[in-house]
């Protein structure tokens, strides 16, 4: 009956105890949220709280349980759909399973409308250190992160660093045991400035800097920059090209990539993989090597330098 029309889905996701299954019971629970409509509510882990249907709201909502990531594809998902006549889908993730996996399961019409992270305040840092590829996951399309009974002196602008190395959009919320949220009032600022006749791109700036200028290209237009990076040569450059750049730690060991500019201009003799400080202007052109229009440094001086002390440019 509604395989073809648009289903709305809220995605629920975050690590064991961190607050996802109270968080819906509690939704659920609301009669301005649970209003009746034909709800498939999936679970996708076993915690410690248990789901208490009796105390919803209103009726109409099917409990289903994924119990293996094999279970989340289309045609599954959409039986259980069917089965639930479900107009709109709640979903428990668990936290140790990968979220492309499940957005690669979605059927075309589920649609998902918030994606909420949940995180337990006080074990945080802990499976950000050990576990970064799992939390990066989680945090880089969440919509808002959620920091439960955050500790008094936990270092929120450290979190709020974090958060924004994954996710230049989430909100984040502290909440708290009794009731009070509070949200984070960080003002996200360049740790350059962009007005200043020559921008210099700090060593441990890289990193943003990249991706700033990935996201917002034509703000750096005609601006002149200062910064450390490697040569890149190829054979099938012009003369007077080279690529610029460093390499970038996204999430985590695993995932590290050489981000690169095209420079033109180049009137000194350089070989590959020289760490040099550049000036160059930005102008934003049609390169071959983008296949678009895209930053290009126009070479106006350079100096051989020492790699940075952290050769891996990072978020924070």
């Amino acid at each position: 009956m509604y395989r073809n029309s648009q289903i709305n889905v809220f995605l629920f996701t975050g690590f064991l105890e961190a607050g996802k299954t109270s968080f819906i019971q509690q939704s659920l629970e609301n009669i301005n949220f649970c209003t009746g409509e034909p709800t498939l509510l999936l679970v996708c882990e076993e915690g410690i709280e248990d789901y208490n249907p009796e105390r919803f709201a209103n009726g109409g909502v099917t409990l289903r349980k994924i119990t293996k990531p094999e279970e989340l594809n289309r045609a599954h998902l959409l039986v259980l759909q069917e089965e639930a006549n479900a107009t709109r889908i709640l979903i428990e993730y668990n936290g140790m399973w990968m979220l492309e996996d499940l957005y690669k399961a979605l059927p075309d019409n589920w649609t998902v409308l918030r994606e909420m992270l949940f995180i337990d305040g006080k074990t945080f840092f802990t499976y950000n250190t050990n576990m970064r590829q799992l939390m990066y996951d989680k945090l880089k399309g969440c919509t808002v992160a959620v920091f439960n009974d955050p500790p008094g002196d936990m270092d929120r602008v450290l979190v709020h660093k974090i958060v924004r190395g994954a996710s230049r959009r989430a909100d984040i919320a502290y909440q708290y045991y009794d009731g009070r949220v509070e949200y984070d009032q960080t003002v996200d600022t360049e740790p350059f400035d962009l007005f200043a006749p020559v921008v210099n791109i700090g060593e441990d700036d890289f990193a943003i800097w990249s991706r700033d200028i990935t996201d917002e290209p034509e703000k750096y237009n005609g601006k002149t920059l200062k910064l450390k990076g490697r040569t890149v040569l190829r054979e099938d450059m012009a003369a007077g090209e080279m690529g610029f750049g460093r390499y970038v730690m996204v999430c985590c060991e695993n995932d590290i990539q050489f981000v690169g500019f095209m420079c033109e201009g180049v009137n000194i003799d350089v070989s590959s993989n020289e760490w040099l400080e550049l000036t160059g202007t930005i102008r934003m052109k049609y390169h071959k090597v983008y296949g678009k229009r895209g930053p290009v440094f126009q070479f106006e001086s350079a100096q051989r330098c020492s790699a940075p002390e952290q050769t891996v440019a990072t978020f924070y």
